[in-house]
């Protein structure tokens, strides 16, 4: 994710072009001369070029939205052949590395959640702080916000507000859709969120009572979660031993997939046991971890960039193990909880 014009930082404001915790993610990375990097979420730029910036270095660079791609091809092309371009999800990331002949990475780094270009834009819809249609798709394909919020049920539209925004008045925000909508389709973003700060008023000082709710939307829409966890477990079977995954999240709900999946696959904070007879070994650790995490920003990036304030950074370096499926716990969290059967 990187920044846009403007000082609002909230999921619909603006923020500048700035990568976050960008020296502490070359620390973790320590890219090399003749080293293969992938940047998962190329949005501007700046982490690949960050990386490039060691001479000898190459990055396949991948994103979902067609825009971020078609305005990265200069850097492309100014690199002499050392950046790479991809349109590609985070589960298409193996494919993608080995369509390029790459077998293997030295690093890899996400950058995870919306782009300021994305922001910026009211056509996309990802804002409401700019009048736009209620979108909100990165690719520009399949169903968008407008559909979702149009055609979904209540009690559905409740859960996403309050699992994936972490909205308290998911409930009351949602029996407002339903009936407004029922009067005419809710189509803008500028409908949405005025309805929102409407029925559900946020305190002065506060972020906008809207905030919540698109982050919601948004993330259903793309299926950021799900294609987070299908990224985690991709990077695992790409990285060389010894090779370095660098995370940045920037809300609880991201942060908590990538703690739990570094915290499963590090075994750190499991207590040595001898094992009962027939009980099978523990799977040996993918990943080491090092240093107190997440890693966050400081005081003086804060300043000089706000957005920078709810990022955090986890690190972990590839072992010899053998790599391993996705969790069902961790593919949990990127779902909605399903609702429990009556006896």
């Amino acid at each position: 994710m990187t920044a846009g014009r403007g000082d609002l930082i909230a999921v619909g404001g603006l923020a500048r072009h700035l990568p976050v915790l960008r020296a502490e993610i070359l620390a973790a990375l320590s890219p090399r001369q003749g080293g293969i990097y992938l940047d998962a979420t190329f949005g501007a730029g700046g982490d690949s070029q960050a990386i490039l910036s060691t001479p000898g270095t190459k990055v396949l660079a991948l994103d979902r939205d067609p825009t971020a791609i078609a305005t990265g091809e200069e850097l492309a092309r100014a690199s002499g052949g050392r950046l790479t371009l991809e349109r590609a999800r985070f589960t298409d990331l193996e494919e993608a590395a080995r369509s390029q002949g790459i077998a293997a990475f030295d690093g890899i780094v996400f950058d995870i959640g919306v782009s300021s270009m994305q922001l910026d834009e009211a056509a996309r819809g990802f804002s409401f702080r700019r009048d736009g249609p209620l979108d909100m798709r990165m690719e520009r394909e399949g169903k968008s916000a407008a559909d979702l919020v149009d055609g979904a049920d209540e009690a559905e539209l409740a859960d996403i507000l309050y699992y994936f925004g972490e909205e308290r008045a998911a409930r009351r925000i949602a029996k407002a859709i339903v009936a407004e909508r029922a009067r005419a389709p809710i189509a803008s973003t500028a409908r949405l969120a005025e309805l929102i700060a409407r029925v559900a008023p946020g305190k002065p000082g506060a972020i906008h009572p809207a905030t919540r709710s698109f982050q919601a939307l948004r993330i259903v829409v793309n299926d950021e979660l799900g294609e987070l966890v299908g990224g985690l477990v991709g990077a695992e079977r790409m990285l060389k031993e010894g090779g370095c995954l660098a995370v940045v999240t920037f809300h609880s709900l991201e942060d908590r997939i990538v703690k739990q999946f570094f915290t499963t696959r590090s075994g750190r904070g499991e207590a040595a046991s001898r094992l009962l007879p027939g009980e099978p070994a523990k799977p040996a650790a993918t990943f080491s971890l090092s240093g107190r995490q997440p890693i966050e920003p400081s005081q003086a990036e804060i300043e000089s960039n706000p957005r920078a304030r709810s990022a955090k950074l986890r690190v972990g370096i590839r072992t010899a193990a053998p790599p391993r499926p996705a969790d069902p716990a961790l593919l949990g969290l990127a779902r909605l909880p399903q609702p429990k059967r009556r006896r």
